[in-house]
């Protein structure tokens, strides 16, 4: 009979008490997990104490697997000192309530036209079911995640957003009414001081209010932008569905200057969704966020491979 080694008795021993993981098999496994653990180190330094907001939204909140590694991964920077702020979309989850309630959506240039009965259904989707279970996801991987929405403690202050289009015969522009659709107008983020301070992660769902009291729907990039400039974060991820800006031929760029990402905007090289993604983190990072980085949300572990290796996935956008 083989005797065990110290490791694998240790596994053996230990890792099976722990919920969710996967027992380490031998000597070797164990050693590649303590190696990955000790290359993670500067990068841990890099980012002790600091703040840094998650976009989460599209294929990686739909999907349950990478719903779990997610959770997983925002209590872990959580737990080794970094301290995250959480803001979700929820666009599909609202489509099928209004479906449900046959009330009809539609969109211009991206953005739902928000009518009175609409907002109340939206804030009652992203501040109730989506909200919680976001939260819910951090709180079962073993961290404290409290959800709120942008009306709590005044944290976002929004003023309506309006689209103009020209018309093609007159060649005038009209202002089209979006309805109750907002704006950051201000982050006020003593909430949010408030509630990392206690050891908890803030969860935010992308409602603001007005100076009428009014409440508006907010793109939840937007608002993850707005917020990260406001609070200064190290880092602002924006997690998508695409692997980043990609160049002309269809090939990652790995980083991106504010100069160069406008220049890209004006040629037409960053088109489509993208531009808005890139305008929000072109704003963020003028507002204050020290960098942002637009990355790919379908690999799992997508936050941690950007922090904590040498070349993270997605496209760093700095000043």
């Amino acid at each position: 009979m083989t005797s065990k080694t110290p490791i694998e008795n240790h596994s053996r021993t230990h890792s099976d008490k722990l919920p969710d993981v996967a027992p380490v098999v031998n000597a070797e496994e164990a050693q590649q997990q303590a190696a990955i653990l000790s290359s993670a180190l500067p990068f841990l330094r890099r980012y002790a104490g600091d703040t840094i907001v998650v976009k989460y939204g599209g294929h990686a909140m739909g999907e349950g697997k990478l719903a779990h590694a997610f959770g997983y991964d925002i209590s872990l920077l959580k737990l080794v000192g970094i301290n995250p702020i959480v803001v979700h979309g929820g666009g599909p989850q609202i489509s099928a309530m209004l479906d449900r309630l046959k009330i009809r959506s539609e969109f211009i240039d991206g953005l739902r036209v928000t009518d009175k009965s609409m907002v109340d259904v939206i804030e009652m989707v992203l501040s109730g079911s989506v909200n919680k279970q976001v939260a819910q996801l951090i709180n079962r991987a073993g961290a404290l995640a409290v959800g709120i929405s942008g009306k709590d403690g005044g944290l976002i202050q929004a003023r309506r957003l309006t689209r103009t289009k020209r018309d093609p015969d007159s060649e005038i522009e009209k202002v089209i009414d979006l309805g109750f659709v907002g704006q950051p107008e201000k982050i006020d983020p003593r909430v949010l001081y408030a509630l990392l301070g206690a050891g908890l992660i803030p969860v935010i769902a992308p409602v603001g209010v007005g100076e009428d009291g009014e409440t508006y729907n907010i793109n939840a990039d937007t608002a993850a932008g707005a917020i990260a400039g406001a609070v200064h974060a190290s880092r602002l991820l924006m997690l998508t569905d695409v692997p980043g800006v990609l160049d002309e031929n269809g090939k990652l760029i790995e980083e991106l200057s504010a100069e160069e990402a406008m220049r890209r905007i004006s040629d037409g090289s960053i088109s489509g969704g993208m531009i808005p993604k890139v305008e929000t983190c072109l704003e963020a990072v003028r507002k204050g966020a020290k960098a942002a980085v637009i990355l790919d949300g379908r690999v799992p572990h997508s936050c941690l491979l950007e922090l904590f290796t040498r070349a993270g996935p997605g496209t760093l956008i700095k000043a």
